[in-house]
């Protein structure tokens, strides 16, 4: 069956170039179909007729459009709780170790990196719940290129469909439902731990403190070796003494790589 629009592969490398070069996401020629999908819907909403009328409207109106390109061809999937392993250390092993450790200062800081839609921060956030003292300064990063998912993150409103998977006690404790929408959005004590920025990974990092926890999940994935090495060694110099970084269940390090120590399970640890 004819495609409604003709992508050649002249077009497709060009915007697989374009890609890497914003974001360092590596698109090979097993993404084509996905790429084809997601930018017709551009192409269809600006009335165009063709990939190469799109490259050519990219080129003229880069300041409005080169946002929407990206959040295009970005993958956002997540859930609340996923990869539970990660959040179970950090409650029963990381949490005391950081109570510990920063006793004189009674400062925690966690970064999001990748946050998706922000079922991840949101659920850092129920795991301290509770674990720090009140005079304690405890806050969450939560970052991610697409600025469309991030805003729906910073709105913290769910479908029902979404909180399936958490159980009763945690829905009542920290969402409100919304009767007329059918929408549960996140309580405010739980919204006020997180400040949401837009960053791109591969461009300079306006953070100055060091983190205790870094997540970076599901993220790493879709980058070249180089990109990912580069990435590991600004992760480890962003992390305190003995901080520990998050990857995705299908993601790891290379064993030479020097920075961190694997526990297992993609949890590491710095080494210094």
């Amino acid at each position: 069956m004819a495609k409604e629009f003709l992508l050649t592969d002249q077009e497709f490398e060009l915007i697989a170039k374009m890609v890497y070069e914003a974001c360092g996401i590596v698109l090979g020629s097993h993404k084509r179909e996905m790429v084809y999908s997601r930018l017709a819907r551009r192409i269809r909403a600006l009335n165009l007729a063709s990939f190469a009328q799109y490259i050519t409207y990219l080129d003229q109106h880069k300041r409005d459009e080169f946002s929407h390109f990206i959040n295009a061809i970005t993958t956002n999937l997540t859930s609340f709780f996923r990869e539970p392993y990660h959040f179970d250390f950090l409650r029963e092993t990381l949490i005391p170790q950081i109570l510990e450790r920063n006793k004189s200062s009674r400062r925690v800081r966690i970064w999001s990196a990748g946050c998706s839609t922000g079922e991840e921060p949101y659920t850092i956030a129920m795991t301290l719940a509770d674990k720090f003292p009140s005079n304690w300064d405890v806050k969450i990063l939560a970052t991610d290129l697409d600025s469309n998912v991030l805003a729906k993150a910073s709105a913290g409103e769910y479908a029902e469909n979404s909180i399936t998977g958490l159980d009763n006690g945690l829905k009542k404790r920290f969402f409100l439902r919304n009767k007329q929408s059918g929408l549960f959005k996140v309580r405010p004590e739980l919204r006020d731990k997180i400040y949401f920025k837009r960053l791109n990974l591969l461009q300079e990092w306006p953070m100055k403190g060091e983190f205790d926890v870094i997540f970076c999940r599901n993220v790493v994935i879709y980058f070249d070796q180089p990109t990912k090495e580069l990435l590991f060694q600004r992760y480890a110099a962003q992390l305190c003494s003995q901080g520990h970084l998050f990857l995705g269940h299908s993601e790891s390090m290379n064993k030479t790589q020097t920075e961190f120590v694997a526990l297992g399970k993609t949890m590491y640890r710095k080494v210094l």
